[in-house]
């Protein structure tokens, strides 16, 4: 299991860590946890979370 920081979210995605922080907030980010008081992502649950938004765009 690979773990990502907001930051290497944010690169990832070509979002500001501020529209990371702010996707957290709205319930919109990708699945996350507080890991030893530091927000992580799965980089698993990031790459789902890209293909699901795909799949809903319908294009």
């Amino acid at each position: 299991m690979h773990l990502l920081t907001l930051n290497e979210v944010a690169d990832l995605l070509r979002k500001s860590p501020a529209q990371i922080r702010w996707m957290v907030h709205n319930g919109t980010a990708p699945r996350s946890a507080k890991i030893g008081g530091r927000r992580m992502w799965r980089e698993t649950d990031v790459l789902a979370w890209v293909n699901v938004q795909f799949e809903e765009s319908g294009q």
